[in-house]
């Protein structure tokens, strides 16, 4: 037991020597490539290598692999605006993650949840995502979090075509930053919905 098991990550995915990859879980390491190819865009072979490794999650019960795997498929789904396949997958995620009762998961799915409604112009399902994301913020006072939500309401109030709304996001924005003393950043703001009320 002295030989010290090789990182994961620094297996060649083509390995010769076979006595290695029989320490390591071929699911685990399929996620693994998987998630690689996502991330130099290869999207093709990345919804490859994910499926797959979704399927051994599925075949050995584990719960948490089949919610890892069902997000990077969403995140691969939406780079290809396959919003549809998008949201199934990071619905499947969602639910895996609520029962499991893991906050910060549920945070990043809703994010990216946003995102696909805004794909497929569900505008009020994008709203009352950010409103969820919203309430929790400010429970939490996270002026930042508050702020970049906003943010993103704003925009999906431009393009709904509801100016006074997008319009008001920009005015508490601008509060925000008054209070803490951004004077110049709240101007700016203010000035976002002053010309979106003049465009109206």
């Amino acid at each position: 037991m002295s030989d010290p098991i090789q990182n994961i990550n620094n297996i060649a995915p083509m390995a010769e020597d076979n006595t290695n990859s029989e320490k390591l879980d071929p699911v685990q390491e399929e996620y693994i490539e998987g998630k690689a190819l996502l991330e130099k865009n290869e999207l093709g072979l990345a919804a490859v290598a994910l499926h797959n490794a979704l399927l051994g999650f599925e075949e050995h019960n584990n719960k948490e692999g089949v919610a890892n795997a069902s997000n990077q498929l969403g995140h691969v789904c939406l780079q290809k605006e396959d919003y549809d396949k998008a949201l199934v997958h990071y619905q499947r995620a969602e639910e895996i993650v609520s029962e499991m009762d893991d906050p910060m998961s549920i945070l990043a799915l809703s994010k990216q949840l946003i995102l696909v409604y805004i794909g497929t112009e569900q505008y009020k399902q994008a709203i009352a995502r950010c409103l969820d994301l919203l309430d929790l913020y400010q429970a939490n006072n996270n002026p930042k979090g508050t702020v970049e939500i906003m943010e993103q309401m704003a925009e999906i109030f431009v393009k709904s075509e509801d100016k006074s709304s997008a319009a008001d996001a920009y005015r508490t924005i601008a509060s925000i930053h008054k209070n803490f003393k951004h004077e110049k950043i709240a101007a700016e703001f203010l000035e976002k919905a002053k010309k979106l009320e003049e465009g109206a």
